[in-house]
């Protein structure tokens, strides 16, 4: 089994090596990120591994701060007709006392780098060329290890991309990598991978069991994520409320299902963010505005019938008949539900244990409150954008996600998935009701065929 791949994350103070650190290792707790100068004071070091076997190891470093200086003083440590190599005369420089005083955030680093196999060079993109910059990177050559320029925040508009890649070139550095640990794109780490690949070749199948792990954990990430998506409109499509036909007690159980389903979106939004390795308050979700409550004829619906025409049999046209005479009782509702109503009560003591609390409220003249269409459509469309934000986040941004009504018309127009429309037949379906059973071989199977909907291109 080989060794893991020691990388040393070294650059300026300030240019987001512990940033990059926690994109790279999805820990949005590693080390400290601050704009402040000189956060990183010591050595941190983090391992990636695939499946237990450790590939790579990354070293954070603190900031190179008076690299001009310590240039000047290595160029004065030869002595009288030596001509000594890097190392050596790094060497000689980190056995003397100013490595312990003057320049002791610059000895770690360079004791990191020649500990390691090779270094990722930070670059703040928006940063000008300076003369610093230029001496950073002669000081490090000096180590006899590769370096790869990583330019960092490339996704700012004010970056200058093009300054740097001309000055690196002069300087010998011709591969690079473009990567902004805050808004990495999407291919950012296989690309460094692959740089890295060029650079060290015996370490190049290390470096490509990382990329494969790498895309197929972010593929089952957002499997996983449809998945989470997919419960909470099942639950909610599945979710009723019954409640006397008057208007306070209406409006009371209205703010009731309002609550009860923002709460259910909310533990979907912190589920996405703990799959995703996130804190909680990354992404938070505000009102929904379009919940008013929907006064529905679920009892009726086309799938209630149907899964009901399968029970009952026969006793559904026996039943028709009496339905007729049912009307009044049940508040005035239209010949044909009240034709299926009395269907209902014909199909015998089957139809009456799985339905009959729902049928005595309908004849004491309760209503059924469930969750809107608009509802459902708003839900999955702010889900799905936080699952696409969470997808491209970094593990260093730090400003927060807000979930707002989307503008995207994809949700909000045509039929809701098939799913959702039988969801309505069941509320034995929505953890949200009473009496819930959520291991239904039928319900996992609408769970899958509803994510895999999420997930289609």
């Amino acid at each position: 089994m080989s060794n893991p791949l020691k990388l040393a994350v070294v650059g300026h103070t300030n240019v987001g090596k512990t940033s990059l650190l926690r994109t790279l290792t999805r820990d949005v707790g590693f080390g400290e990120v601050s704009h402040r100068p000189s956060t990183t004071r010591h050595v941190e070091g983090a391992r990636l591994s695939v499946d237990g076997q450790a590939l790579l190891e990354l070293y954070d470093t603190p900031g190179l701060e008076d690299a001009i200086a310590l240039l000047d003083y290595l160029e004065r440590l030869d002595r009288p007709g030596e001509r000594l190599d890097g190392p050596a005369r790094l060497a000689r420089f980190l056995d003397g006392s100013e490595a312990r005083q003057r320049f002791e955030q610059e000895a770690k680093v360079l004791r990191q780098l020649l500990a390691s196999d090779a270094g990722l060079y930070v670059i703040d993109a928006r940063e000008p060329v300076l003369a610093k910059y230029r001496d950073e990177l002669a000081v490090l050559s000096m180590c006899g290890r590769p370096l790869l320029p990583v330019l960092n925040f490339v996704a700012s508009a004010s970056h200058r991309e093009d300054d740097w890649r001309d000055a690196l070139a002069r300087l010998g550095l011709h591969a690079l990598v473009r990567f902004d640990s805050v808004a990495p794109p999407l291919d950012g780490e296989q690309r460094l991978y692959e740089s890295l690949a060029l650079l060290l070749e015996k370490s190049r199948p290390q470096l490509q069991r990382l990329i494969d792990d790498h895309q197929a954990q972010r593929v089952a990430r957002r499997r996983s994520g449809a998945r989470l998506i997919a419960e909470l409109l099942l639950d909610c499509a599945a979710c009723r409320r019954s409640v006397a036909a008057q208007p306070l007690l209406e409006q009371g159980a209205i703010r009731e299902l309002r609550e009860a389903i923002r709460q259910r979106e909310q533990r979907c939004v912190e589920a996405l963010l703990r799959l995703y390795a996130f804190r909680q308050d990354d992404a938070k979700t505000e009102d929904l505005p379009l919940l008013d409550g929907r006064w529905g004829d679920d009892l009726f619906n086309p799938e209630t019938l149907k899964q009901l025409g399968v029970n009952i049999g026969g006793g559904m046209a026996a039943g028709a008949a009496t339905g007729l005479g049912v009307d009044l009782l049940v508040g005035g509702i239209t010949l044909g539900a009240a034709a299926a109503l009395g269907a209902l009560l014909g199909g015998g003591a089957q139809t009456l244990r799985s339905y009959g609390s729902r049928l005595k409220d309908k004849l004491k003249g309760q209503r059924e409150l469930t969750v809107d269409d608009a509802v459902l459509r708003l839900l999955a469309l702010r889900q799905q954008l936080l699952l696409q934000a969470l997808d491209v986040r970094g593990h260093a941004a730090v400003e927060t996600i807000r979930l707002a009504a989307p503008q995207d018309t994809t949700w909000r127009e045509g039929k809701l998935p098939a799913p959702l429309h039988r969801a309505r037949a069941h509320p034995e379906w929505s953890s949200l009701n009473p009496g819930a059973r959520l291991e239904q071989a039928e319900r996992q199977q609408q769970l899958e065929a509803l994510g895999a909907t999420l997930t289609a291109p």
